[in-house]
């Protein structure tokens, strides 16, 4: 039975994300957005530790320790900012700013992560609320945080629409590769 609302999970939120990307002008990310989840790798792990209200990975780093799902998921989708980081040394993560249009798409997953997992229960400050609890636990460039935290707090106080707006405006002007 998990198979199946796991699968359902998944289709629901890269729709949510497409639409969200699409907004923004990034058509290409919508589309391939997530496709990592289906893999073996990833999709076993979230049938077995599918909860519905969280992700499966989460559930699977307290049972195991960490999560090889994750560990699988960050390194192939640069929408997480986990993915920009470079080693800076013996034992150090030095994390570099992301590129716009991935920042772009990782706001649209944030958002669209919130939507599913909280249901009837979301509202724009969710992802600010997610944010601020995660923040001490995630690699992120300061100035990518720093950014992050704006958009996010603009989606709280001025709602989806002008923040979307706003984001398509900042991949535009920093539409670097």
């Amino acid at each position: 039975m998990n198979f199946f609302k796991h699968l359902k999970t998944v289709i629901r939120h890269r729709r949510a994300v497409r639409k969200l990307c699409f907004k923004c002008g990034l058509i290409r990310q919508g589309l391939t957005h997530d496709l990592s989840k289906f893999s073996r790798a990833e999709f076993k792990a979230g049938v077995k530790y599918y909860q519905g209200n969280r992700s499966p990975q989460a559930k699977e780093r307290e049972v195991l320790g960490f999560s090889a799902a994750w560990l699988h998921h960050k390194g192939r989708n640069k929408h997480h900012a986990e993915y920009w980081t470079d080693s800076g040394g013996v034992g150090a993560m030095s994390p570099v700013v992301m590129p716009a249009k991935y920042f772009a798409e990782m706001v649209c997953d944030r958002i669209a992560a919130s939507k599913i997992y909280k249901g009837k229960n979301y509202n724009d400050g969710c992802p600010l609320e997610y944010f601020h609890c995660r923040r001490d636990s995630v690699v992120m460039h300061p100035a990518t945080a720093e950014r992050l935290k704006y958009f996010l707090m603009m989606l709280k106080d001025e709602g989806e629409e002008k923040t979307l707006k706003e984001l398509k405006k900042f991949v535009k002007e920093n539409n670097k590769k």
